[in-house]
Parts: C-alpha cells; sequence; structure tokens
C-alpha cells in the first residue's frame, strides 16, 4: 500500500494531509529509517507511526458490551449517545470504518460486534451462515405455552414480511421471562415476534452471538476488547 493511502486507511489524516504528515518525519520504518515519500509502497506491520505501531493492522475485529441508550449508528440523533463514542475515536476516520455486525435498538442492551472488514460482516448477517444470537428477555404480558412451537415451527410470518421466520428456539424460566434464541436479524425480530404473540417486549438483552458468549467475556456496560473472528468460520445447526 502507498504509504499516503495507509495514513488515510488507518484513519491518521486525509489524504491532502498525508504529504505534510510524511514530510513532518511522522512515520518510520521499524529499523528507524524515515518514510517520506507518498509513493512507496509500504506494509502497515511494517511501520511505526508517531513511535508506535499501527493498531489493529489487519482490521478491527472487537465485542462490545452495549449499554442501553446507544444508537448503533455513525450519524448522532437528538438526545442519544453513539456507541461508536465508546471506542477510539481515531476508528470512525479509517477506510472502511467499523461498522455493526446486526445492530441492537437504543434499548436493548448486551453482546455488539464490530469490524471493518465488509466480508465478515456479510457473512455474520447473512441467514446461510445460521449464526445463532440468544436473548434474554422480559416481556409486559405473559407468553403464551403455544409460542415455542410455533416459532419453531418457521411458520411464522410476521407484519410486513414476505417470507416466515426461520425456525427459534423459546424457553421460558416464568410467564413474561425467558430465552429466544434466532438464526436471522430482522428489524427488531426479537420484539416483533414476541408482539404478534401477545406479549410485547419491556427488556431485551442479547447474551451471546455463535459460541462468543458476553459473560465469558467479562465486559462491564461499555467495554470493549478484540475478539478472534475465526470463532465464527462455521454456521451452527440445531
Amino acid at each position: 500500500m502507498r504509504a499516503d493511502a495507509l495514513l488515510v486507511r488507518y484513519g491518521y489524516c486525509t489524504r491532502r494531509e498525508a504529504f505534510a504528515w510524511l514530510r513532518a518525519g511522522n512515520v518510520r520504518n521499524k529499523d528507524g529509517s524515515l518514510i517520506t515519500s507518498p509513493a512507496l509502497q509500504v506494509e502497515a506491520r511494517e511501520i511505526l507511526v508517531n513511535g508506535k505501531e499501527i493498531p489493529f493492522p489487519n482490521g478491527i475485529y472487537v465485542a462490545l458490551h452495549k449499554p442501553a441508550g446507544y444508537v448503533c449508528s455513525h450519524v448522532a440523533e437528538t438526545g442519544s449517545k453513539r456507541i461508536f463514542e465508546l471506542l477510539p475515536e481515531k476508528w470512525e476516520r479509517r477506510n472502511p470504518c467499523p461498522e455493526c455486525v446486526g445492530r441492537l435498538d437504543k434499548n436493548t442492551t448486551g453482546l455488539l460486534l464490530l469490524s471493518d472488514d465488509g466480508a465478515f460482516v456479510h457473512r455474520l448477517t447473512s441467514p446461510r451462515w445460521h449464526v445463532t444470537k440468544v436473548y434474554s428477555f422480559k416481556t409486559e404480558a405473559p407468553v403464551p405455552e403455544e409460542a415455542a412451537a410455533l416459532f419453531m415451527s418457521g411458520e411464522l410470518l410476521l407484519k410486513g414480511e414476505r417470507t416466515p421466520c426461520l425456525p427459534a428456539q423459546l424457553e421460558l424460566t416464568d410467564a413474561t421471562h425467558g430465552h429466544l434464541t434466532v438464526k436471522e436479524g430482522r428489524y427488531h425480530q426479537v420484539r416483533r415476534m414476541l408482539a404478534a404473540v401477545g406479549a410485547p417486549v419491556v427488556q431485551l438483552h442479547r447474551e451471546a452471538i455463535g459460541s462468543l458468549r458476553l459473560d465469558t467475556l467479562k465486559l462491564a456496560p461499555g467495554e470493549w476488547r478484540s475478539i478472534d473472528p475465526t470463532v465464527f468460520e462455521h454456521g451452527e445447526e440445531w
């Protein structure tokens, strides 16, 4: 990669600013030699910027414990905070910048993945890969006993949808609390599924994505850590 393109890729400056950055001596090889030519071909893992290694040179793959009140958007909304405010500021200046791997709405908490690897994001959000998501919930009204069979049948058609939901596992701990495991990421899917059986959700928390569990990661609300993307190389079957 060209030296100027690399500085832009990792969010240090704009393409127009890159020449000045290089002339100022901000970029060096790890052997200490200066890199001053914008056209010089460089490797991200072999250089230092301002004396430091480039973080996540092979791409960002992180898990975040999303708190309530945050939106999964790069654009600020009135009265809302963005989940990107919980991450290093420079990440949003990367090109490409990290994206959410399936969003959680403002009031939903729990495990959220982010990456700047477009292929990784697409793979995990595609229902073809059958990556399971586990949610715990509290509902306003009791969940009907027959809901478990309906959800698992693959015949539940949500309002406005053309195809029914894929089979989903419902496990109740009592009349208004339980866990729902889904293999897709339709818009507000868990909330809509439970509302469809007369049990609107009042509290929703994502506990796991595939084999990655929030309790194992030991992240407090607002905390994040890097993950190994290869844990999602294979889909899951029940």
